[in-house]
């Protein structure tokens, strides 16, 4: 399946996440900031498939992740994840590099159907 790479500060939905991911078959790598995400995008041995990130973190928000992850690798799907109305609203203008912007609370049906999608979207 997939490789992975989840960037999300909190714990409790980065690890529920991974869990419901890793269980659909997909090699998931975990990050709790933007930072930390670019660096493993970087020092992967084996490509990601597709970057999953919260909007809202410390260090290098979702945002500027997904910047840089769409500037360093462009054929890398993005996904985002996001609470907050107003985060959702600044990353309006970037349907060019992102696939999906998730709203949470989520289900995780929810995810996973965003995260297929996100798959089966970047296969093309």
């Amino acid at each position: 399946m997939a490789h992975i790479l989840i960037a999300e500060d909190e714990e409790a939905v980065r690890m529920l996440v991974a869990r419901a991911l890793t269980d659909d078959g997909h090699d998931v790598t975990e990050t709790a900031d933007g930072a930390a995400a670019l660096d493993a995008l970087k020092s992967a041995s084996r490509p990601f498939d597709l970057l999953l990130t919260d909007i809202k973190m410390p260090i290098m928000d979702g945002i500027a992740l997904a910047l840089a992850t769409a500037r360093d690798f462009p054929e890398l799907p993005i996904l985002l994840m996001t609470g907050y109305a107003d985060q959702r609203e600044r990353a309006a203008g970037l349907e060019a590099i992102v696939r999906d912007v998730i709203a949470k609370p989520f289900t995780l049906a929810d995810i996973r159907f965003a995260v297929a999608a996100a798959l089966l979207a970047g296969q093309r």
